[in-house]
């Protein structure tokens, strides 16, 4: 299941407020390339009839069923990066540039 962290359900209901897009879906998608590493687009749309759409921490998803399998246990964060840049990012252990927190 696609989850969304506290930290990046707040951003999207920021963004959705300043785009004028409250009330709309996080639509999202994702593209395996042949190395393994995965592309993720994000952005505000209209759920469709034959969409997969749900709720977590507050933010409705909508994505297409093709990309259900590629976003199976992916999280989305919203994270301050090595030089202080805050941005979205994809946590999917099934994407090859993905590296496991140490313990």
């Amino acid at each position: 299941m696609f989850k969304v962290t506290v930290a990046a359900a707040e951003q999207v209901r920021n963004a959705a407020q300043q785009g004028g897009t409250e009330g709309m879906a996080l639509r999202l998608a994702a593209q395996k390339h042949a190395d393994g590493s995965f592309e993720y687009r994000m952005g505000f749309d209209e759920a469709n009839d034959d969409d997969i759409t749900f709720k977590t921490e507050g933010v409705n998803i909508a994505m297409a069923p093709e990309y259900v399998p590629l976003l199976d246990n992916t999280t989305l964060d919203f994270a301050t990066l090595d030089g202080g840049e805050a941005q979205f990012i994809f946590i999917n252990p099934d994407d090859a540039n993905y590296t496991a927190p140490k313990a």
